[in-house]
């Protein structure tokens, strides 16, 4: 069982900068990808960022936080983290770590996939991430 685990949320000022983390563990196959999603209120869980773990180059972010968010992955620790800089209040949700484990006969997820909530199978609790103005 995959189980994940967020931390690094917080509130901070428009303009500022948070670092969320996604500690994972239980994977069965060394070959995963993991995805940062978020959810404001009233309004549909979107994709932020997501990567394969298998590929430094692999990495799909939506458009709204292209230049100001970095996706990384610390395959040592099995740990993703989100770097977040010039935050703005639009950027106010919770923010879910999403998971799914490839098995090595399968293809890694392609880019189009990446962020799409439904190509994953294990989430975190959330960490909510609150910017002001």
């Amino acid at each position: 069982q995959v189980q994940l685990v967020e931390s690094g949320g917080g509130s901070v000022q428009s303009g500022g900068s948070l670092t969320l983390s996604c500690a994972a563990s239980g994977f069965t196959n060394t070959r995963y990808s993991m995805g940062w999603f978020r959810q404001a209120p009233g309004k549909e869980r979107e994709g932020v960022a997501a990567l394969v773990s298998d590929s430094d180059d692999s990495t799909s972010y939506a458009d709204s936080v292209k230049g100001r968010f970095t996706i990384s992955l610390d395959k040592a620790k099995d740990t993703m983290y989100l770097q977040m800089n010039s935050l703005k209040e639009e950027d106010t949700a919770m923010y879910y770590c999403a998971a799914v484990n490839i098995a090595n006969s399968e293809p890694s997820l392609p880019p189009w996939l990446l962020l799409n909530q439904e190509a994953y199978g294990y989430w975190g609790q959330g960490t909510q991430v609150t910017v002001s103005s």
